[in-house]
């Protein structure tokens, strides 16, 4: 059973949430991406994947603040999907000391450079938003130890995906799992940058 080897504090949250029973995805992906390897993990809508992203995110970084620096990347299509992993996270996390931020394109890069470096642990951001960050020296990822990007199929738009290969070439040390419905060939591609030696979890 994937729960019963997650930090006591996600544990407890699954149960204060009543979610008892880990789904087949869940099963069979939580494993693997605790393993420390790159993942592709595939499955239809419905199957839990938004929220192994959260729950093996939370695992990685020991559900405590550290640092500065984020330690945490999730990657999503646009503002919409941003705001709503933030709520997301902030529901399993509210207990814990982690803390969440999400880059609000809405917002001038100034803001959201003086607001990351006051300390965050977990950043959500469009790629193309992370890009920006990074090119104005908005953000360190230094300390990054995951990145996570859900719902991939939208990378194959050629503006997300020169954004995260240009994102990726910063980055020199990192776990990334990748959460697709399936995956696109162009996906496949990333095997031969950042996804080296990637697993592959189909459900």
């Amino acid at each position: 059973m994937p729960f019963k080897k997650l930090h006591s504090d996600i544990k407890e949250k699954l149960r204060t949430l009543e979610i008892v029973t880990p789904t087949s995805f869940q099963t069979q992906s939580i494993p693997v991406i605790k393993s420390g390897a790159n993942v592709y993990c595939t499955a239809p809508e419905g199957s839990g994947k938004t929220t192994t992203l959260v729950l093996t995110t939370l695992q990685k970084l020991k559900c405590e603040a550290v640092g500065n620096a984020p330690r945490a990347i999730v990657l999503v299509e646009n503002a919409e999907k941003a705001s709503e992993m933030f709520e997301i996270f902030r529901k399993y996390s509210r207990h814990t000391s982690l803390r969440v931020y999400y880059a609000d394109e809405q917002q001038h890069v100034d803001l959201l450079k003086s607001e990351i470096f006051e300390g965050v642990d977990i950043l959500i951001a469009t790629p193309q938003m992370l890009k920006k960050l990074l090119l104005f020296n908005g953000v360190s990822i230094s300390q990054l130890k995951i990145c996570s990007i859900d719902d991939a199929e939208f990378l194959v738009e050629n503006s997300s995906y020169t954004a995260l290969i240009s994102i990726t070439q910063s980055i020199k040390k990192c776990q990334f799992v990748l959460y697709s419905e399936k995956i696109d060939p162009k996906l496949k591609r990333f095997e031969s940058s950042f996804m080296e030696f990637a697993k592959i979890v189909a459900v």
